[in-house]
């Protein structure tokens, strides 16, 4: 069983940044395939990037360029560094753990464990 917490969500003006943070619990020595997804509303929750246990990233399309993914083994931590916010990343942005396929952005990807999420309002 893991537990996500996520944390670092608000409001931030057009152009601002914030960083997302997941504490996760493991029970084992297993470093999970891991990545945050968003829900903007009135659309479908949707996978904006995703690092394996090597540190190996996949990024949408739609934040690439502006979100970094990382993580932290030792203090079992995932972040998710945000800039160049704009209104249009309004969501609920959940922390994912145990992704398979790893990588895989689109189409059927099953997580195992998730986060209760943290909003995340762009204001222009």
């Amino acid at each position: 069983q893991v537990h996500l917490v996520e944390s670092g969500g608000g409001s931030v003006q057009s152009g601002g940044s914030l960083r997302l943070s997941c504490q996760h619990s493991e029970y084992s020595d297993r470093k999970y395939c891991m990545g945050w997804f968003r829900h903007p509303p009135e659309k479908e929750r949707e996978a904006i990037a995703i690092i394996d246990s090597d540190g190996g990233t996949n990024y949408a399309d739609s934040v690439k360029g502006r979100f970094t993914i990382s993580r932290d083994n030792t203090a079992n931590t995932l972040y998710l560094q945000m800039d160049s916010l704009k209104p249009e990343d309004t969501a609920m942005y959940y922390c994912a753990a145990d992704i398979a396929p790893c990588g895989k952005l689109t189409g059927d990807v099953k997580v195992d464990y998730w986060g209760k999420g943290t909003q995340i309002t762009g204001e222009s």
